[in-house]
């Protein structure tokens, strides 16, 4: 009836994947945007039992709160492309990214935390939440000019793996077999939406090349989903059982259980020692000694 009394309020969550509970348990930071003081005190008496800091429960109001969510997420977003941009002037430049990424991480005021370089993040969180922020611009009859770029240099840089590829074999891949290690958009999930697989996959497939694909937990995500009309590809039960016979191998999501492979494993099992690497995570010299021919995001190959 008209005697209901309700009260609205913005709560965003900083849930990430694959810790969620964890992150709903022990918070960093509670953010609360609410325009009534009632609403704003019953919500720190919720959210009392899991916050033993209470510096951070931080109250604000509606549009702020929800501002936030937005922010911090194309904030690590913007990290990832500015890393990856650099990445690719560095490829031109004749610098190592790894090294640089580790001489600008030691400053704390830059810190090591999402300046990986890679071949361009995915999840629903940073895609949908830049575009978002963006359409609200325009909206508001404002260029965002920064996170245009930032969308701009993530969609590039999914298609950077594809070009390597081009590059060493050329424009027809008909014939060629690619070993695929990693479907998801990040370890420890079986999450696809926006990865940078789904694309380099269909660019090589299109060129006429077969793949065959292993993923710990993606796999029947991108049976069922993403990548269910391509028939180009075969899906595998183990990552040594996706080399035999394929020309090279392309690494995409960096799951633990492919740090530290079986290197003569391999080389063994493709065609020739070939590997892409969409997420730097081999030693280069290494590889190099054991005969590879090893290609990097950000270094001159």
């Amino acid at each position: 009836g008209s005697d209901l009394t309700f009260h609205v309020i913005s709560n965003p969550e900083f849930l990430k994947e694959g810790t969620a509970v964890a992150d709903c348990m022990k918070p960093d930071r509670v953010v609360i945007g609410a325009d009534s003081r009632e609403a704003a005190e019953k919500m720190e008496e919720l959210y009392s039992a899991y916050l033993r800091n209470t510096d951070n429960f931080i109250l604000m109001d509606i549009a702020s709160a929800e501002m936030t969510k937005y922010t911090a997420n194309a904030m690590l977003a913007t990290k990832i492309s500015f890393m990856n941009e650099i990445s690719n002037i560095c490829e031109r430049v004749g610098a190592d990214v790894n090294k640089v990424r580790l001489g600008i991480g030691s400053d704390s005021r830059i810190g090591y935390s999402f300046i990986y370089p890679g071949c361009g993040y995915g999840g629903s969180c940073f895609p949908k939440d830049v575009k978002a922020l963006i359409r609200t611009s325009y909206a508001c009859e404002y260029t965002p000019e920064m996170l245009e770029a930032v969308e701009a240099v993530n969609d590039r840089q999914k298609r950077r793996i594809p070009e390597k590829i081009v590059k060493k074999y050329g424009e027809n891949l008909q014939g060629k077999r690619f070993a695929v290690w990693g479907l998801a958009f990040k370890p420890d999930t079986d999450d696809m939406r926006e990865s940078a697989a789904i694309t380099i996959i269909n660019e090589l497939t299109g060129l006429g090349a077969e793949v065959a694909a292993y993923d710990p937990k993606a796999i029947r995500e991108a049976k069922v989903c993403y990548l269910k009309d391509n028939e180009k590809i075969s899906y595998v039960e183990s990552k040594y059982e996706a080399l035999k016979g394929a020309d090279a191998l392309i690494l995409i999501t960096e799951w633990k259980e492919f740090r530290q492979p079986d290197f003569g494993e391999i080389a063994k099992l493709l065609k020739e020692p070939v590997i892409f690497d969409g997420r730097n995570q081999y030693d280069r010299k290494r590889l190099a000694k054991s005969g590879f021919e090893y290609y990097q995001i950000g270094v001159q190959s």
